[in-house]
């Protein structure tokens, strides 16, 4: 696998707003809070117009990161991205994005360099905005598939059964663990453990990295 580089900014998407707050496409969010709540000693995310989006910076592993929640609604999450990424001058491959997946299982994470958006509307305007580049990293939180394409509008838009959600806590609390190895790159050896981890958990595709 390609050395990859340190990750500068930490992106979870969702949707803005108390109604969407436990819902399965807010799983990027639910990292960021898991980070946070790694990081105690941080302040808040504060708000920030210009990168219309909740903002703020921890130190991981000895490399200060910036976290962003976009306040906009996920299919304009690239506004978001691309106004902090330009102000700090922070290049795609030092980002990763954390984004609930379709194809992966509740109870699974995987990590990619780059790709496709694969109908993901919030990767899709990620994308756009950042000019066709692809190559940010992915922290893709599985949520599993409702088995028919009319239905993942509504299967993403709406609150888990507990025990599915559960298993989503359960593997992004294990990926925050790791979160100094994904911070340095040794994604490699942090894909080992989180397989480990996953281990007996059915796929519905091959891991990616």
């Amino acid at each position: 696998m390609k050395d990859i580089a340190p990750v500068r900014l930490i992106v979870g998407l969702g949707n803005p707003g108390p109604e969407y707050a436990l819902t399965r496409h807010n799983a990027g969010v639910w990292f960021i809070d898991a980070l946070l709540q790694r990081f105690p000693t941080t302040m808040p995310l504060l708000e920030e117009t210009k990168f219309k989006g909740l903002t703020g910076q921890i130190n991981i592993a000895g490399h200060s990161v910036r976290l962003l929640v976009p306040t906009t609604f996920m299919n304009l999450s690239g506004q978001s991205v691309a106004a902090l990424m330009n102000f700090y001058k922070i290049e795609p491959d030092a980002i990763l994005v954390a984004h609930d997946e379709l194809d992966i299982d509740p109870g699974l994470v995987r990590l990619k360099q780059g790709g496709g958006h694969g109908g993901h509307n919030g990767l899709r305007d990620i994308i756009s905005s950042l000019g066709n580049q692809k190559n940010f990293g992915r922290l893709r939180i599985g949520i599993g598939h409702p088995g028919n394409a009319k239905q993942v509008s509504n299967f993403v838009l709406k609150k888990a059964p507990n025990a599915e959600t559960v298993l989503t806590e359960a593997a992004i609390n294990e990926t925050v663990s790791h979160i100094e190895g994904i911070v340095k790159g040794d994604w490699q050896l942090v894909m080992n453990e989180l397989h480990s981890f996953n281990a007996g958990k059915p796929d519905t595709q091959p891991p990616s990295v």
